[in-house]
């Protein structure tokens, strides 16, 4: 039998101008919000996720920092390796919210198939967690360990985003929980309830830590709109991206409803992923959910 918990509240940044970012950060260490994500993309005008964290994790004292998600097949493994290590090091434990992406042009730039990207992915966590664990990185090569080591044994957490079956399995073989994204209560409800089942089959134990995140904005009717155009153009490529602009979230008795409804299916923490820039918006979200 579920049962509800009060869960954290984070908060995920605008991709818009990475010159705000460090007044969001700041402004959010002074609020009670948990966590700051930031999305990933790569032919996109956004900023590249891991420095742009390390970035704000040195500005700020409290808050969690987390990517939501990266996509990890667009990166070299060793490199990705050394540098998610360093960032758990450094921030004290960051979380690694990680998927495969989906987008042909990206893809291409990083020069993978994106037929493949799932295998790759699969690949890369095998080799990942392994490295993180201080073994060497391929003794078969002659390669040794790749440092410095995590903060957090075995690697940073590790959350799967991603709808599909595959994505959650690899909960269950590889991960520490589950970012869903996107979705109203009643329709991540199943999903939670499939990633626990799979937890259980593999044999795993306690339970995965679920995570939901919802797109919301909140001020005038201009900064809604401006916000909804800014999700459609960035999840473009997806025929889904018309649908999640206009359940972005735009009042607060909107988010308080659907972080409740999210603690009553179990939600670990809500993350309101904000698509306005302005870094008035961490209080506006704020004053709405604490």
């Amino acid at each position: 039998m579920r049962t509800a918990r009060t869960p954290r509240i984070g908060l995920g940044l605008p991709v818009d101008d990475p010159a705000v970012l460090l007044d969001w950060a700041r402004r959010a260490d002074a609020t009670p919000f948990s966590t700051l994500g930031l999305l990933d993309r790569l032919v996109y005008d956004n900023p590249e996720p891991l420095i742009t964290l390390a970035a704000l994790a040195g500005a700020t004292s409290r808050v969690r920092v987390q990517t939501e998600v990266l996509l990890a097949p667009h990166h070299g493994t060793a490199l990705l390796a050394k540098q998610t290590a360093t960032l758990d090091r450094m921030s004290g434990g960051f979380t690694l919210g990680i998927g495969v992406g989906g987008r042909e042009d990206d893809c291409r730039a990083a020069g993978i198939d994106i037929r493949r990207r799932g295998r790759r992915l699969d690949e890369q966590m095998e080799t990942l967690r392994r490295t993180w664990a201080g073994h060497p990185y391929d003794d078969a090569e002659g390669v040794g360990p790749i440092g410095p080591a995590p903060v957090t044994p075995g690697g940073p957490e590790v959350l799967f985003g991603g709808f599909a079956p595959a994505a959650l399995a690899r909960v269950a073989r590889f991960g520490d929980g589950f970012l869903g994204a996107a979705l109203p209560p009643q329709w991540m409800d199943p999903m939670f309830r499939d990633v626990e089942r799979l937890w259980d089959e593999h044999g795993r134990p306690g339970r995965p830590r679920l995570v939901a995140q919802v797109n919301v904005a909140l001020g005038p009717d201009d900064l809604i709109a401006r916000a909804r155009d800014a999700i459609t153009a960035y999840y473009g490529f997806d025929p889904r991206a018309a649908g999640s602009a206009e359940r972005m979230l735009a009042t607060p008795a909107q988010i308080r409803e659907a972080v409740a409804g999210f603690t009553d299916i179990g939600a670990d923490e809500v993350m309101l992923y904000c698509w306005g820039t302005d870094p008035d918006q961490v209080d506006r979200l704020a004053d709405a959910v604490f």
